[in-house]
């Protein structure tokens, strides 16, 4: 069984290798084979879901950066409150590129077990993000 400081320490490498750097290696590695994302399409393979969804993210956006302001861990739950930003320089979420970064708050809560990533679940200010795209108007 993982410690509270090991879930967090799996955690920060997770957004690390797998939000940040897009790689793609780091799924089998940081994973477990039952994974679950709550998120995005789930097929029955979280694995290659994910790597669908971080190939989809990679062809939309660029620059991404991800620094954690919260980090709360109790037992096999991790949950980070992060600040999420890129820039939109291809097609994202059906919206034509748009040259504009974007700026958002985000939470994601980890299940961990035995040092491996079981489930995903995540928000985000999804209203802010559109604005900041152009999607939606500002005022």
């Amino acid at each position: 069984m993982s410690t509270t400081e090991e879930n967090k320490a799996l955690v920060r490498r997770f957004v690390e290798e797998i939000f940040v750097r897009g790689n793609v290696a780091a799924v089998d590695e940081l994973l477990a084979d039952d994974f679950v994302p709550y998120t995005w399409p789930y097929t029955g393979d979280g694995k290659k879901d994910l790597k669908q969804a971080m190939e989809r993210v990679a062809n939309g956006l660029s620059n991404p950066q991800f620094v954690i302001e919260d980090e709360i861990a109790e037992g096999d739950r991790v949950v980070v409150r992060l600040k999420a930003s890129a820039t939109q320089s291809g097609e994202f979420m059906k919206m034509p590129p748009s040259g504009k970064r974007y700026s958002i708050e985000e939470i994601h809560i980890f299940r961990i077990r035995d040092n491996k990533v079981v489930a995903h679940w995540h928000q985000f200010d999804q209203m802010g993000l559109m604005k900041q795209l152009g999607a939606l108007p500002t005022k």
